[in-house]
């Protein structure tokens, strides 16, 4: 999918001044939220498409960027109001986004998911289907009044575990040719070797990867990705078109493995590959990312929301991420480097690391003369 961003491509490096965007969506700036509860298809009215969307109190901003968050659950359960669902959305709704946090269709069969990768992939392209729809929705609301305040250029999508792996594959599979054509695996039940074709398994919703969930006539493209312990089942799947991508996660995790393994550490379950594959091909491909790696850590460090330190490190380290990529911080002017008279000390990134210069993030280079540009550099 192609990504949705207001930044100019420049052949040479540059700096960018940018807005502030009034002081918000860096820090919280409102004390309290409210929460209101939607049916976000137009087509399935049952429990599984409903999601609360978050904002201010007294927020009168009608133009914010939205996330919608995605809960985890090994796509057998897991709701929308989950304590890491809630503490995310609370949070960037005291910074100014509008967030959701949403319920979507989990397997129908939490055995047959585990042992048959036909229901795995199944039941990720529903789950893909049901983000698009909600997507949709917001987007449809705009040309509805625009009831929640949003800013359509600016929607996110996220989430935890499995609500990770579900954003990532609904950003970064763009067609049905993405998909193989063929898997062969071996059914431990019967001893029998199966082979399908997951192409085909995109009939089950609708026949295109836009899904069956309704609000159709909206675009589905977002403008970034978070992802908090999820992974990718093929990282060929990520090209220099894709949207921005946000990683936190613990490099011990075997659940969705921080490099490249079976889905819960279970050999009947398809591969996902995590941070540790996802990121070093986003620079690659030259797709703007971050990722923060938790060391020694394993796959539950979010489910716990703000009583883990690891949670609130993971949201601020996002939120700096987001921030550059908000339409109120669009470049309001391009000024080449002159380095002549200076001498280059060091490059870190936002968070004071050491950092090499790579294309399409933030880094601040420090000077022998004591100035310090901030720079993204876009090629």
């Amino acid at each position: 999918m192609k990504k949705l961003t207001t930044l100019i491509a420049l052949t040479f490096i540059s700096t960018l001044t940018f807005s502030q965007c009034n002081g918000r969506y860096q820090t919280e700036i409102f004390s309290s939220v409210n929460k209101t509860t939607v049916n976000y298809s137009d087509v399935y009215t049952d429990n599984e498409h409903i999601m609360d969307i978050y904002s201010a109190d007294g927020d009168t901003e009608i133009n914010r960027p939205a996330i919608i968050y995605m809960h985890g659950g090994s796509f057998i359960g897991g709701d929308k109001s989950e304590t890491d669902c809630i503490d995310f959305c609370e949070n960037f709704a005291k910074k100014g986004y509008v967030t959701a946090s949403a319920n979507y269709r989990l397997a129908n069969n939490a055995q047959n998911f585990a042992l048959y990768q036909e229901e795995q992939y199944t039941t990720v392209l529903k789950v893909v289907a049901d983000i698009k729809s909600a997507i949709r929705y917001f987007r449809k609301s705009i040309v509805n009044g625009n009831p929640y305040g949003i800013d359509g250029s600016a929607i996110f999508i996220g989430g935890y575990s499995a609500g990770a792996v579900a954003a990532i594959h609904s950003a970064y599979i763009d067609s049905i040719s993405d998909l193989p054509i063929s898997i062969t695996y071996l059914d431990i039940l019967t001893g029998q070797t199966v082979d399908f074709n997951p192409q085909v398994l995109v009939n089950t919703i609708g026949g295109n990867l836009e899904g069956d969930a309704g609000n159709y006539g909206f675009s589905s493209e977002v403008s970034g990705v978070v992802s908090f312990a999820g992974g990718i089942n093929d990282i060929n799947w990520i090209d220099s078109n894709d949207e921005p991508i946000v990683s936190c996660q613990g490099d011990a995790d075997q659940t969705v493995n921080y490099n490249c393994g079976p889905g819960l550490n279970l050999p009947t379950v398809f591969t996902l590959c995590g941070a540790a594959e996802i990121h070093p091909k986003t620079n690659t491909e030259g797709v703007i990312n971050d990722y923060l790696v938790f060391s020694s850590e394993g796959h539950e460090w979010c489910s716990a929301g703000n009583s883990n330190p690891l949670f609130l490190q993971a949201l601020n380290f996002t939120t700096d991420f987001l921030f550059p990529l908000l339409p109120c911080n669009t470049p309001t002017s391009t000024q080449e480097i002159n380095t002549q008279n200076k001498q280059l000390i060091c490059v870190t990134d936002i968070h004071g690391r050491n950092a090499i210069r790579l294309n399409n993030t933030t880094l601040f280079y420090k000077y022998s003369d004591g100035s310090v540009e901030k720079k993204f550099v876009i090629k």
